[in-house]
């Protein structure tokens, strides 16, 4: 039998599976596939469908996640794992999470249609709840996985509703009295590695030209969902600079000053991303000419390195304290929220770079500044990795536009390591 299927049954696959995904969740600007949420459950739906058709095995566990396996001929060994997530932003792309379970199936369907039988089971995981955007938290479904999600995650409340993330995990199926408690609902030692494909949501690989990379690591983050500047209201007309408790010229000039934090901090050959990507006063109270008494922004840091984080959230502590000194206002934050960074496993790294390299490939490794549900299988023990694909326009937008062939040279590069790991 050949090594490999035809590509165009690859290829196939791939753009039926796309195409019923993007069909399903498609929100008339672009694709919403909300965490616990219908449009996430009818993507899980929609692949576990495809993998039945192909004579895969597939369960539910009890983090309400796909699961689909390949048997192995042992199966008391850890299970080679791969997949991703399937949500989405509001209004993001098709290929953001999906790419990486779609390339798992496209390699479990190739080994079942080969008769290949590997020595240890091969798993794909088709993941909920990676997305902050819902609940301000990231990772909610691995870090379930992981007994990682403390009482405070799961009260947080929904952006849009308000209601607790408890609750809509508890309506899709998860165990949610096991995930209150701690307890792990996966056993790390039962997973031989976890490997990730998913598209680069940067420009990278577009500047260097390249089709696929290998990752290095995984920037960490804190957070602030909302961070309250609470000044003095007041006619804009009559009351003088001096006088002036002013809530948008004290959130400006903080991050102002960040900014120049920032730079320093580069020029020394740090590591870090810093944005402020949510800032708005009251609109019950502002207007053209009234000094806005109350301001809310989110805040957020990321890096490879923890030192590098916790010493950019000192300054931020310290010039907040500064500023509302200066300029008679009052910041008060809501919850910090913490992502570990995770250095990908040097072992899967060597495969897989030698894995390009075989293909005939340019091998370039790169970070990846996005988070990922691989650092959260990494942060538990298991040995993880992560293959980037090309994407025009970034992601978490309508734009993305990973190419086919691109995506075909990763999901092979995965499907062989996969094969070498599992045989």
């Amino acid at each position: 039998m050949s090594a490999t299927l035809e590509p165009a049954l690859d290829r196939a696959l791939a753009e039926r599976l796309f195409g019923r995904l993007r069909e399903a969740s498609f929100d008339g600007v672009g694709i919403s596939r909300e965490s616990y949420g219908a449009g996430e459950s009818l993507a899980l739906d929609i692949v576990e469908e495809e993998a039945r058709a192909l004579g895969l095995e597939t369960a539910r566990d009890a983090g309400a996640n796909l699961v689909i396996t390949l048997a192995g001929l042992d199966p008391s060994l850890p299970a080679a794992a791969c997949g991703s997530h399937l949500d989405s932003v509001p209004q993001g792309g098709n290929f953001d999470g999906a790419a990486g379970v779609v390339a798992g199936l496209m390699a479990l369907a190739r080994f079942r249609a080969e008769g290949f039988r590997p020595a240890r089971p091969i798993r794909l995981m088709a993941l909920r709840g990676e997305e902050s955007a819902w609940f301000g938290r990231a990772y909610m479904g691995s870090s379930a996985l992981f007994g990682r999600l403390s009482r405070e995650d799961l009260a947080t409340p929904h952006v849009v509703t308000g209601r607790p993330l408890a609750e809509s995990m508890r309506e899709v199926g998860v165990e949610i009295d096991r995930v209150a408690r701690g307890e792990a609902l996966l056993d790390p030692a039962s997973l031989a590695c976890w490997l990730e494909l998913h598209i680069e949501q940067g420009p990278v690989l577009i500047a260097r030209n390249l089709p696929v990379a290998v990752v290095t690591g995984i920037r960490g983050n804190i957070r602030h969902r909302a961070v309250e500047c609470i000044g003095e209201a007041g006619h804009s007309g009559a009351i003088p600079r001096w006088l002036r408790h002013d809530s948008v010229f004290a959130t400006a000039e903080l991050i102002t000053r960040l900014d120049r934090h920032w730079r320093t901090l580069l020029e020394r050959g740090r590591d870090l991303v810093v944005t402020s990507g949510i800032v708005g006063t009251d609109p019950a109270e502002h207007a053209l000419a009234r000094i806005p008494g109350r301001l809310r922004f989110s805040m957020e840091a990321r890096s490879q390195s923890l030192e590098v984080l916790e010493a950019f959230y000192d300054l931020f502590l310290s010039e907040c304290a500064g500023i509302a000194e200066e300029r008679g206002v009052e910041f008060r934050f809501d919850r910090r929220l913490d992502t570990a960074p995770a250095r990908m496993d040097e072992g899967l790294i060597g495969r897989l770079r030698a894995g390009l390299r075989a293909m005939g490939q340019p091998d370039e490794p790169v970070p990846s500044g996005a988070g990922h549900d691989a650092a959260v299988f990494s942060g538990a023990g298991v040995p993880s990795a992560m293959i980037f694909v090309r994407n025009q326009h970034g992601s978490h937008n309508p734009q993305e536009a990973m190419e086919m062939d691109d995506f075909l040279v990763g999901a092979e590069l995965l499907a062989r390591t996969l094969r070498e790991i599992a045989a």
